[in-house]
């Protein structure tokens, strides 16, 4: 679906994650531009798409930490926000066009397994969990006129991740020469994958024939690590110890010990090629 010919409007652009995308899709020869506008001011947005004119979207942006306290800002920048997007698409983009919508894996809540597949029927717990399952029921009423695909992120990380986001808390620590860090439980299993092959991902679901059946899809590569195991490669890349103090405010009650996502769907889109170990990333967060 789709050329590496086509204008792809990423929105967040200047994020982590947005960065990283906008460099790889110019790598493979597409036209990428980004958004100005705040997408709370729905006269901007419907100005600045009319002149974009995408051929493709991919949105991710929107408040994206987890713990952040101001309600109000979660919901009218993630979902009014994506609100005014979609309705700029419908009146100015081309009929049809593939407009891959960024969601979260927040929205599965608390469930009680350890792996998560999109079938699953969601229960957020927090104001961005919530948020993000807002937009995916609102994006819902434009399928008949826009091809949207809905995305749950996994964790990943990499260069330029926000240091209050664990992975890179922890390699700062190492970085700055740090004796102890305070964490959580270190028995815990959690995906960290590469922002570079959630990129390659992002490409290939931007070029990726219609399936049938839901449009919602985990970005996941259901490889859980440990975190315990994080401190000792941690170790190992910078040559010394760092003493782990665990923190019972960190420590979550009945935690499931290892979480992570089915990617049934997602092998119906692409072939999954993860490139990246935790090692490489972590070795290329360090380093940089």
């Amino acid at each position: 679906m789709g050329s590496p010919s086509k204008r792809v409007l990423i929105t967040g652009q200047a994020g982590f994650t947005g960065q990283h995308l906008a460099a790889h899709l110019s790598s493979l020869g597409f036209t990428v531009v980004g958004l100005d506008a705040d997408l709370r001011d729905k006269a901007a947005v419907f100005s600045q798409i009319q002149v974009l004119r995408p051929d493709m979207v991919v949105h991710l942006a929107a408040i994206s930490f987890a713990a952040e306290t101001d309600a109000a800002k979660i919901y009218s920048v993630n979902v009014v926000g994506t609100l005014n997007l979609l309705d700029a698409l419908v009146e100015f983009g081309s009929a049809g066009m593939r407009v891959v919508l960024a969601s979260s894996a927040t929205v599965y809540g608390n469930q009680d397994r350890a792996v998560l597949a999109e079938d699953l029927v969601p229960a957020p717990t927090s104001h961005y969990g919530c948020s993000k399952l807002a937009v995916e029921h609102l994006s819902q009423g434009y399928r008949q006129k826009l091809d949207i695909l809905i995305t749950r992120p996994f964790n990943y990380t990499g260069v330029g991740h926000a240091e209050h986001f664990l992975i890179p808390k922890i390699v700062k620590a190492y970085r700055d020469g740090l004796s102890e860090i305070q964490l959580g439980n270190l028995k815990v299993e959690r995906e960290f994958n590469d922002v570079r092959d959630i990129c390659r991902l992002y490409a290939d679901l931007l070029m990726a024939a219609p399936v049938m059946g839901s449009n919602v899809v985990n970005l996941c590569s259901g490889r859980p690590i440990e975190l315990l195991q994080i401190i000792e490669l941690m170790n190992e890349i910078s040559g010394r110890l760092m003493e782990v103090k665990v923190n019972p405010l960190f420590v979550r009650d009945n935690e499931i010990r290892s979480l992570s996502g089915s990617t049934t769907q997602l092998n119906k889109f692409t072939n999954l090629d993860f490139r990246y170990a935790i090692r490489d990333t972590l070795s290329w967060m360090y380093t940089a």
